[in-house]
């Protein structure tokens, strides 16, 4: 009876956070939350940025483009480092960067000043989000209490995305597009004064070597990868071979970056791949229906930016929720009712129409939706990060990032491939949400088929 007694207290002890964790959570909360701002505060200021330092046309989607390509490409490579040389170390060095980035993006004369900074705040995001998890799930033992600080994270994480759509206009609108990037400043030096007193050094005792070969195959895999999906179609073939390459360099690797062993793990792949449909299809839906708002009903920017608050909120309720679901039915159970969920939902707004009568139909469906997608993104992380020691948090949350970044670069070419295969826009969305929804159903069917209970 006694040790019963003890068991359980101690049971319910681990399923409280103490003030230490609260704190730990609200800095990388805090972060993590900024880096979601940052991916989509300036899509609405594009325009206006070209126009102000002399963009061409064309040379325009590099803005973006050039962020993708250091944050994806250097994600998996830089969470390996984390893994090294410290966890803590590498997340103060990415803020520091990103922090110092901004502020030479806002103050930006010429494209190439520009292009320069949106390199160094990729190259940030690469080191700041992987090392930001990995101290996150090395902070919270394996359970709920890393399932609700997932849980919160992913829903801080996108409604992110939301908020910096709706800041970038209000932003652009009012003051300069130039705060687009200020913004980021503050932020950065308020998470470098608190973070060292409360965030502790994560590292092994032996320092592993790092894996060079490995490092220039998967880096340059990716690098190629992130450009042919974006502006360079003839790139994905070498982005291809070199990740196969890749594949092959660390089965001989004395101290593979990314053992062969963890890539053959049935939740590490398939909890990555949940999650890659989970990004692929959210981010994609949201430039369909930005495109049906300001091409079919004629909303101005700042309006379509202010109508996805409801797809915000409806995330955050699903990262509230997700850890209390995934407590009582599992992570598996949460991909394959997050994936159902967001398949029903975006299979609704097929029904839109061109005369704004349903525009309650898209404000419903991305606000279910958004709870049914948060709740396969936390199941994806749970499942991408269990059954790990912490000296390898590093690595597996940065194939998870690596999942997330190439998730949301893949999403965007996509739809608008498919969405310029009709004659009319209205037509092309309606085929792209048909897609959308048909990916989703696919990824939630495979996870309940091949993912097995725990």
């Amino acid at each position: 009876m006694v040790a019963t007694a003890l068991g359980s207290h101690t049971d319910v002890r681990t399923d409280r956070m103490d003030g230490r964790m609260r704190l730990v959570l609200l800095v990388l909360l805090v972060a993590q939350f900024m880096l979601a701002v940052d991916f989509s505060i300036l899509n609405v200021a594009l325009p206006v940025i070209g126009e102000g330092l002399g963009f061409t046309l064309g040379n325009l989607q590099w803005i973006a483009t050039a962020f993708a390509l250091a944050a994806a490409g250097f994600t998996l490579l830089l969470g390996r480092v984390a893994d090294i040389v410290g966890r803590r170390r590498l997340f103060l060095a990415g803020m520091a960067l990103l922090g110092a980035s901004s502020l030479v993006g806002g103050l930006a004369t010429n494209p190439g000043m520009l292009m320069a900074a949106r390199v160094a705040q990729g190259l940030a995001t690469a080191a700041v989000t992987p090392a930001g998890l990995a101290l996150l799930t090395s902070s919270f033992p394996e359970g709920p209490l890393r399932a609700k600080a997932l849980g919160l994270n992913g829903a801080l994480m996108s409604a992110g995305f939301t908020t910096g759509a709706v800041l970038g206009g209000v932003l652009t609108d009012l003051l300069s597009w130039r705060w687009a990037f200020f913004v980021n400043v503050p932020v950065a030096l308020a998470v470098l004064l608190v973070a060292p007193a409360v965030l502790k050094e994560s590292r092994p005792a032996v320092r592993p070597r790092l894996d060079i070969p490995g490092a220039i195959t998967v880096t340059g895999g990716l690098l190629a990868l992130v450009l042919g999906l974006t502006t360079e179609p003839l790139a994905i073939p070498l982005g291809v071979a070199l990740l196969v390459a890749f594949w092959f360099v660390e089965r001989r690797a004395a101290s593979p970056l990314v053992p062969v062993r963890i890539l053959t793990r049935r939740t590490v792949v398939l909890g990555n791949l949940a999650g890659l449909v989970a990004f692929v299809t959210e981010t994609s839906l949201v430039f369909l229906m930005t495109l049906y708002l300001q091409d079919v009903l004629g909303f101005s920017p700042l309006a379509a930016g202010l109508s996805f608050g409801v797809l915000g909120a409806g995330t955050v309720l699903g990262g509230v929720y997700a850890s209390r679901f995934i407590g009582r039915y599992g992570a598996r159970a949460a991909l394959v009712a997050g994936g159902l969920v967001q398949a029903a939902a975006t299979l609704s707004l097929y029904a839109l129409g061109d005369d704004g009568s349903l525009l309650w139909l898209l404000l419903a469906g991305t606000f279910v939706g958004g709870v049914g997608n948060m709740l396969a993104i936390v199941g994806f992380m749970v499942t991408a990060t269990s059954g790990l020691p912490d000296s390898e948090q590093g690595m597996a949350t940065g194939l998870a990032t690596m999942t997330q970044q190439i998730g949301i670069t893949m999403g965007t070419p996509i739809m608008s491939a498919v969405v310029l295969t009709s004659t009319t826009v209205l037509d092309g969305i309606g085929l792209a949400v048909l897609v959308n929804a048909a990916i989703v159903l696919a990824g939630a069917l495979a996870t309940s088929l091949f993912l097995r209970r725990s």
